[in-house]
């Protein structure tokens, strides 16, 4: 103890407890051991792993240490080179010490041969333990090659150094981080005094941070501890607050000196910045003026930036500033298209965390929402004025939907709900949107536990009728004309009875529910009925019209095709369809 009394953390690996795990695949353990004094003799010591042990003297002629695993017969893989050089390689690739594994060879004599020469496995003095000062570029990306040789070439890297109040060293590299998160997990190796120990560092860092790949050499971290206990340890929170600053400060500094390289890596780093905003509160309050927005444009703001841009045209009558965005370039192009035609800016949320991003913002930015592009009509997402009104009877609304109602498909895990509104004559006539609530929840389920429930309702769409446009007027006078006959009188015997409904109600609202009597509440209910048969007569009668009408069949399949929703045998007939229609 007084000798390491000055460095206590040289102690480890004076008590012979390590050397005891070599138990763990012999069956019996020799040491045979010589002195460096001057006519000492050789010494032999024996164990099976029990508490017994032999200690006779031995024929060496060198001084130094041998020892000799006997190793059991299960453990006999342990025997071949290859795997001695796999272990070599994983604990003591960097070991403080110059570790030697049989001899280096040459090429002699059409033949590789052993030299005299030591063969050294290790490297012991890695990139991390050297003065940042003393270290190229080129040291670090060929240092990263050593770690992982098939990855490409980091973005940066931060080479961290602190003595005090932990001791700290190690190397963390930017990856190019692609859209999956698990794939770049579990790439920072853990080291204690240049031994590897782990390359599981949850616990130890930031969750986000175990997307960065390198290491760190610390033996301030408790080993051997459950991970509960590592979270409460006051070194590796300090170490982990330490890292994530350097972090942060790093992406700061590269943003501010080179804003240009800085967008060019954005889409590298963005699910890595993305995850640790959303993860940790400490990394959001610094990273918030280094994030960026990327539009469809492919410009890319910060986020003052961003709002500096849109406020003043995608504020509502209500003054909330509406963002737009869009997951998929390609399959809502045409929503895309109908808000740049108003001058909106959409912004592209097509990685795997942009979602969640947007939705924590939403939460944080006061009178601000995030809106997916197809979501609704354009007019509606962003609303300045009042919609203007449907000019159709609500029974020739009721009708215009029962017509298109009744001939929508049915497709698995899908629901549409009709609706008709004012667009104007030069809006398309029909558009399938989807309800920003519904989708959300249910992508959000993708990420939280406890949302199942979201995960197993079927998609919610909105399938609008524009009742200006001249095709859905044709459809409404072809039904119209198509029925007229047979619904006049369904028409004024369901008005009748709704309105016997209504006189009953109103009587009976008068009285108290104990009050009824058995025929008046007989009444009520046979009144209900009649109403709920002349409705389904209705609705018979538009189905059978809406059946045969081929304008009715190629606008559903229109909306369909455009979302991608239409596949198979019913994408075959639509083009067989429109065939004959341009005929």
């Amino acid at each position: 103890l007084e000798k390491y009394q000055d460095k206590a953390e040289a102690i480890i690996g004076h008590f012979g407890l390590g050397f005891y795990s070599s138990f763990m695949v012999a069956k019996k353990v020799e040491i045979i051991t010589k002195s460096y004094r001057e006519g000492s003799k050789a010494v032999k010591w024996s164990c099976d792993g029990s508490p017994e042990y032999t200690l006779e003297d031995a024929d060496k002629a060198d001084r130094g240490s041998d020892i000799v695993l006997y190793i059991d017969d299960d453990c006999k893989e342990f025997l071949q080179k290859s795997k001695i050089e796999e272990l070599l390689n994983k604990y003591c690739k960097f070991m403080a010490v110059p570790v030697a594994f049989g001899k280096k060879t040459e090429w002699k004599d059409g033949k590789s041969v052993e030299t005299d020469e030591d063969n050294i496995i290790n490297d012991v003095e890695p990139l991390w333990v050297k003065a940042p000062s003393s270290l190229k570029d080129e040291d670090y990306k060929k240092f990263y090659q050593t770690l992982f040789p098939m990855n490409d070439e980091p973005l940066f890297w931060i080479h961290l150094n602190v003595d005090y109040p932990f001791n700290l060293t190690g190397i963390l590299y930017f990856p190019r981080i692609k859209n999956n998160i698990e794939l770049q997990r579990n790439k920072i190796q853990l080291y204690c005094n240049q031994v590897f120990v782990t390359d599981q560092v949850e616990g130890i860092v930031p969750e986000f941070l175990t997307l960065l790949h390198g290491v760190i050499d610390s033996p301030d971290i408790p080993l051997n501890v459950s991970r509960s206990y590592l979270q409460s340890d006051s070194n590796v929170k300090k170490i982990a607050s330490y890292i994530t600053k350097k972090v942060a400060d790093r992406l700061q500094s590269i943003f501010k000196e080179d804003r240009k390289e800085y967008e060019k890596k954005w889409d590298d780093l963005k699910l890595f910045i993305n995850y640790g905003m959303l993860s940790e509160a400490d990394f959001y309050d610094r990273a918030k003026d280094f994030a960026l927005i990327k539009d469809t444009e492919g410009k890319y703001f910060t986020l003052d930036e961003y709002k500096t841009l849109v406020k003043d045209n995608q504020t509502d009558k209500e003054g909330v500033l509406v963002n737009l965005y869009t997951t998929n370039k390609e399959e809502q192009y045409t929503y895309i298209e109908a808000a740049k035609q108003k001058g909106y800016s959409i912004i592209d949320a097509s990685g795997q965390l942009d979602v969640p991003m947007l939705s924590m913002l939403e939460q944080k930015l006061e009178k601000t929402r995030y809106v997916r592009v197809d979501s609704d009509i354009i007019d509606r997402i962003i609303q300045k004025e009042d919609a203007p009104k449907n000019n159709l009877s609500e029974e020739e609304t009721d009708n215009l939907s029962e017509t298109f109602r009744s001939q929508m498909p049915k497709i698995q895990k899908a629901e549409f709900n009709i609706e008709v509104q004012a667009l104007g004559e030069s809006f398309q006539p029909v558009l399938i949107t989807q309800n920003e609530y519904m989708r959300r929840m249910k992508e959000m389920s993708q990420f939280q536990q406890g949302m199942g429930f979201y995960a197993q309702m079927p998609d919610a769409y909105n399938f609008v009728l524009n009742a200006d446009h001249p095709l859905i007027k044709r459809v409404l006078n072809e039904v119209t004309e198509g029925t007229i006959k047979e619904l006049e009188p369904i028409a004024s015997e369901l008005k009748g009875q709704k309105a016997r409904l209504a006189a009953l109600q109103q009587a009976q609202s008068k009285k108290k529910a104990e009050e009824l009597t058995q025929e008046e509440k007989d009444d009520v209910q046979n009144t209900q009925k009649s109403i709920s048969e002349l409705q389904d007569k209705k609705k018979t009668v538009i189905e059978a019209c809406a059946k045969d009408n081929e304008v009715v069949h190629q606008l559903i399949d229109l909306a369909l095709l455009q979302n991608g929703m239409l596949q198979g045998a019913a994408l075959d007939k639509f083009l067989k369809r429109s065939v004959s229609l341009i005929k």
